[in-house]
C-alpha cells in the first residue's frame, strides 16, 4: 500500500520524505490555510521535497472554473494531481481534466455510488473519508471494502486512497480491506513505527552487547 501524508507543511514533509517511505502528499484547502505562507510557492516546495503525487485542490464550484484551476495548478510541478469535489460539476471536470492526460483525485467520497460515478469519470484516485464516516456511527472501513469489491468487478484503474486516518489501526484496517493508498497525518505516520516490545528488546540488546565490552567498528 502507498503512503501519502496529508499536509501542506513544507519543511516537515520534507523531513518525512527522507524516510524513504513517503510515496505522495495530500493537501486541501485547510492545510493550506493552516499552514500560510504564498499557495503557490509552499506546492512548489512540497513537490520539490517529496517526488511522488501531489494532490493540490480546486476551490471553483462550476465545472468550467475547476477546469481553468486544475490546468494552472497542473502548471506547478509535473506531480501535482487536481484535487476535485465529488459532485456533478466536480465529476465533470475530472471527466474533462482526465481526458486531457491531468492526473485527478476525487474526494470527500462517502458512499460506494459515489465511488463508481468517479471510476466511470476518468479518476486517477477516489479518496474516501474514513474517519469521518466513523464519526457519524458509520462503518468507514466497510466502504472501503465495497469500493474494492466494485472496482475489482468492473476493471476500473481508480486508485482507493483511503482518507480521514485517525490511526495506525485504521492504516491496518486499510491495507487489510484492500486500499491502494493511505493518506495519513504526519503524528500518524510516525506513531507506526511505535511498539513498547520494539523499545523494550532494543533496551535489553544494547544493554546486553554494551557488556561484552565489543565493537562492531
Amino acid at each position: 500500500m502507498q503512503i501519502f501524508i496529508d499536509s501542506a507543511d513544507a519543511k516537515e514533509l520534507a523531513a518525512l520524505a527522507g524516510s524513504g517511505l513517503v510515496d505522495g502528499v495530500t493537501t486541501n484547502p485547510s492545510l493550506v490555510a493552516k499552514a500560510g505562507g504564498d499557495f503557490f510557492e509552499t506546492l512548489k516546495a512540497i513537490c520539490a521535497a517529496v517526488p511522488g503525487p501531489v494532490s493540490a485542490e480546486v476551490v471553483a464550484q462550476d465545472a468550467e472554473g475547476m477546469i481553468a484551476e486544475g490546468r494552472k495548478l497542473r502548471q506547478t510541478a509535473e506531480n501535482i494531481v487536481v484535487k476535485l469535489p465529488l459532485t456533478p460539476e466536480g465529476l465533470k471536470a475530472c471527466k474533462a481534466l482526465t481526458a486531457e492526460g491531468c492526473p485527478t483525485n476525487v474526494t470527500l467520497c462517502f458512499s460506494a455510488m459515489q465511488a463508481l460515478l468517479a471510476a466511470k469519470a476518468g479518476a486517477t484516485y477516489i479518496s474516501p473519508f474514513l474517519g469521518r464516516l466513523d464519526d457519524i456511527g458509520a462503518d468507514g472501513m466497510e466502504l472501503i471494502r465495497e469500493i474494492r469489491a466494485i472496482y475489482d468487478n468492473y476493471g476500473f484503474d481508480t486508485q482507493i486512497l483511503a482518507a480521514s486516518i485517525r490511526s495506525g489501526a485504521h492504516v491496518r484496517d486499510a491495507a487489510l480491506a484492500g486500499a491502494d493508498c493511505a493518506t495519513l497525518p504526519p503524528a500518524v505516520f510516525k506513531s507506526l513505527y511505535k511498539h513498547a516490545l520494539t523499545d523494550s528488546g532494543l533496551e535489553a540488546f544494547l544493554k546486553d552487547w554494551k557488556a561484552t565490552g565489543q565493537s562492531i567498528l
